[in-house]
């Protein structure tokens, strides 16, 4: 059965993420980039400081709503907590050994234009969500596929269509990307740490999640803003300790990098890498893995912000992808490279490295430097960042069940996603990986597709909001598609919130 269902994958697996859909993941963002006039450079100092500034200095930004909605910061940590996970240290590690260190380039290329795929949907998700009979914002990428795309003419079934396509990619991709493969990860890390059994550890998470995420969004994204801020700062901080403690190696990993990028020759005369082509596949594939630019699921927790402005939340979704891909895997790769585990004059892994294996690689090299405290340090982040990510993933899945259900469907979800961490403890890990891959490759394509049709929507959105905020010009806002809630958000606009 096993065998049966690897070999499916395979198949579909190289469909879904074969050099069309890399190039259209591509494509959208070089789009966004140029259509917004490279917004995440031009006006880099304006996003950093009303997003990761606003923290310091605007209450409202981190204040708990009495509402069903959520505060912007707690939609950022959420979605934090679903994309820093384990993609950030066994899929850059998993990058690096299938890869190279090239791999790290197109990564961080994927990021750079990704930072404006992730602006986009998040602007297409406060532009088209609506509410539900709960009181709570919906908003993803099945809604400005079905109410955006869907008004194009002649547009609505396609709309329809891949609205339905779209949730029931997320709802099964929650239990992979969201579910299986962060607990995988998470039990065998700790197995190789501490010697403690993989059910056992499967047993602990199943409670662990069930406790949190039965409570809804509200108790989730309490949990995560408090959680994330202190397991990403804790990661980085092991992570800069052995850069410096390796800090002669450095200039030679950027030289291994972009030398296996382009699979230049070295200067024993190896070609540096596995080759151009899996370079670029595996850094493009491990970068949207980890920071899920162009899925489209960081939109569903994002639409739930109590933000008014399209645009503001947007900048979120930049600082998003640029915290998780440029920052943190970016120390991962530094870490990896720097301390031994790849040789930099062929980009293969060591012998030593080899024997452990991508998902532990990253124990590896802590232990390397701080002995059986690093791995077992490293054991404790890859648990509580794959912990967070579950918890994050776990709402993505639940708004996708509701739009393909019904609100009551949700509670059923989380039963059953609770249930398939145990599946998760105890699944191949690298078939866990390849399902993984497989559902996030099948949500991608309707995603961009709706971003590339309604991508004037988000042109509009962005010079709107520049000429208002930026400019100072008497402009009204443009808030949302819906005219009922276009003219409520109006007036909070008037009132001072944002």
């Amino acid at each position: 059965m096993v065998e049966v269902i690897t070999n499916v994958n395979s198949t579909i697996n190289g469909i879904v993420w074969g050099w069309p859909a890399l190039i259209l993941l591509g494509f959208v963002g070089v789009l966004m980039t140029l259509m917004t006039k490279f917004f995440q450079v031009s006006h880099f100092r304006y996003w950093m400081k009303h997003t990761i500034g606003a923290i310091f200095g605007e209450r409202h930004v981190t204040a708990h709503t009495e509402d069903k909605t959520i505060s912007q910061f707690q939609s950022l940590c959420t979605a934090l907590a679903a994309t820093v996970g384990t993609g950030n240290i066994v899929g850059v590690a998993g990058a690096i050994a299938i890869g190279g260190p090239g791999a790290v380039f197109w990564m961080w290329l994927i990021a750079f234009f990704g930072m404006m795929t992730n602006y986009s949907e998040n602007v297409l998700g406060i532009l088209y969500r609506k509410k539900n009979s709960e009181g709570e914002w919906c908003g993803g990428a099945m809604y400005y596929l079905r109410d955006g795309l869907g008004s194009k003419k002649g547009c609505k079934e396609i709309g329809i269509v891949l609205a339905v396509l779209f949730s029931t990619f997320c709802l099964l991709a929650s239990f992979g990307i969201g579910n299986m493969s962060q607990v995988n990860s998470m039990v065998n890390n700790v197995n190789h740490a501490f010697g403690v059994p993989m059910i056992w550890t499967g047993l602990f998470l199943f409670f662990a999640v069930a406790l949190v995420i039965i409570g809804g969004l509200k108790r989730i994204a309490a949990f995560t803003e408090k959680l994330v801020p202190f397991m990403v700062i804790l990661y980085l901080i092991g992570t800069i300790i052995i850069i410096i403690l390796h800090i002669g190696q450095v200039p030679a990993v950027f030289v291994a990098i972009f030398k296996g990028a382009f699979a230049l020759k070295s200067a024993a005369g190896g070609v540096v890498g596995s080759g151009i082509a899996l370079a670029m596949q595996m850094g493009m594939k491990r970068g949207v893995f980890s920071n899920e630019a162009g899925l489209g699921s960081s939109v569903m927790v994002h639409s739930s912000s109590n933000v008014k402005e399209p645009v503001r939340q947007g900048m979120w979704g930049i600082f998003e992808v640029f915290a998780d891909t440029i920052i943190v895997c970016t120390l991962t790769s530094l870490t990896l490279l720097s301390c031994g585990t790849v040789d930099l004059t062929t980009g293969q892994l060591t012998e030593a490295a080899q024997e452990v294996g991508s998902s532990a690689l990253m124990g590896f090299a802590f232990e390397q430097t701080f002995g059986k405290l690093g791995a077992a340090f490293v054991a404790i982040a890859i648990l509580l960042f794959a912990y967070s990510t579950v918890l994050g993933w776990s709402h993505y899945g639940s708004k996708a069940c509701e739009y393909l259900f019904g609100t009551r469907s949700i509670i059923f979800y989380r039963i059953i996603f609770s249930g398939i961490v145990l599946a998760g403890a105890l699944v191949e890990a690298q078939l866990a990986w390849d399902i993984s891959d497989t559902f996030n490759g099948l949500m991608m394509i309707p995603n961009l597709i709706g971003v590339l049709v309604l991508s004037p929507q988000v042109m509009k959105c962005t010079k709107n909001y520049v000429d208002r905020k930026i400019r100072n010009l008497d402009v009204e806002p443009m808030l949302s598609m819906f005219p009922e809630i276009q003219k409520i958000q109006e007036e909070a606009v008037m009132n001072g919130e944002d």
